[in-house]
């Protein structure tokens, strides 16, 4: 297994042409990989059947180190339109930066609903390596693995060698496995940016605005008492509150909370970003959960609620973990890899936000809106 966080000679080296090697914590040679996908943004692919994505996965149901889970299986056979290229990804286990995936994209739409997971409430976008789709036209290699049954797809859900009636199991998942599926990304790799582009996954106006917006906050930031007016400047051409603030909450304080009971399907306003930070510490965590950069373009704003957030995996330990206090999702509302450190910018995996009560308030939907 990969060492967490170190560089990534230390867990994958460039072998030849397009080629890279995963090696274990030893430097043992783990696998060896092609460096990049073929599938763009926007392409219709065919997923394949069962049988023949089995035929691709080893005897612990995964490829190149990512698991094929049952939750997928409901999907083969159909066609998916790519939404990007997943040639990287945030670290949600250890949380130190970035990850480089290899030949895999997100399809539009599909999400892991968490069925053989112990019921996992978080709608994980998942991730498909190019060897389980086809082109509409056809096209598309194959790859050979050591193959797999449906049992085997069954029991990768749990840790190697665990009884299946275990009484509090260990979960095995895409999200679980991440850190031996991927290698680190480097902050100074500009080559994860042209991909960005040639990909699909991002259009140049927005590298662009992003860029600027680094320059920007570079500004705010800096002691050149600018950091006020500039703010302000940044609400008024944006149309959004600039994202970084603290909370107004001593850090360790007791944070208020607010029960709404909210259902799917209900509309919510998420609260002003003002109105926000006064439920938050100077961490911006209330009651453990963070309010981040990302969540602030859509404060003031209207969405439907999607799912109540009551039991998810732990990326780290693959146990389920039940949540104490109020948590939902919203229609639409996932990170855009926008406003966070540079490791993790344009990352394509839309992980939804998690939103305390207290952030959102309840609206009255109006005659014709839809679902009123």
């Amino acid at each position: 297994m990969a060492a967490h966080g170190a560089e990534p000679e230390a867990v994958g080296a460039r072998v030849g042409t397009g080629e890279h090697r995963l090696t274990d914590g030893a430097g043992r040679s783990r696998l060896r990989i092609r460096a990049s996908a073929t599938l763009k943004a926007g392409e219709w692919v065919e997923i394949r059947s069962a049988e023949e994505i089995r035929r691709t996965l080893d005897r612990n149901a995964q490829l190149e180190g990512l698991p094929f889970m049952p939750e997928m299986l409901r999907f083969c056979g159909t066609r998916a339109r790519v939404c990007a290229r997943a040639h990287k990804t945030c670290d949600t286990v250890d949380y130190v930066g970035g990850r480089r995936l290899f030949n895999t994209v997100h399809l539009e739409g599909l999400r892991c609903e968490g069925d053989a997971h112990g019921g996992c409430d978080a709608l994980c976008l998942l991730f498909w390596k190019e060897a389980w789709l086809r082109k509409v036209d056809g096209s598309g290699d194959r790859e050979a693995g050591a193959g797999c049954t449906e049992e085997d797809v069954r029991r990768g859900t749990r840790a190697p060698g665990e009884a299946e009636d275990a009484p509090d199991p260990t979960y095995v998942c895409q999200a679980t496995r991440l850190l031996d599926a991927t290698v680190p990304l480097r902050r100074s790799d500009l080559a994860q940016y042209v991909e960005d582009f040639t990909s699909g996954n991002v259009t140049l106006r927005r590298i662009f605005a992003d860029a600027v917006f680094v320059a920007y906050s570079t500004v705010v930031g800096g002691r050149y008492g600018l950091g006020t007016p500039l703010r302000w400047l940044y609400a008024a051409w944006q149309g959004s509150p600039f994202p970084d603030r603290p909370g107004r909450l001593p850090a360790g304080a007791k944070t208020p909370s607010r029960r709404l009971d909210l259902q799917p399907g209900e509309l919510v306003r998420v609260r002003t970003l003002p109105e926000i930070l006064e439920t938050t510490d100077e961490n911006l965590r209330n009651r453990g959960m963070g309010f981040h950069q990302e969540m602030v373009p859509y404060t003031g704003q209207v969405y439907r609620v999607r799912r109540r957030i009551e039991r998810i995996v732990s990326e780290k330990t693959g146990r389920l973990i039940r949540l104490k206090n109020d948590a939902v999702i919203l229609d639409g509302v996932v990170c855009q890899g926008r406003h966070i450190n540079n490791s993790r910018r344009f990352c394509p995996r839309a992980v939804f936000l998690y939103f305390r009560e207290i952030w959102l308030e309840r609206v009255e939907p109006r005659p014709g809106d839809p679902g009123s």
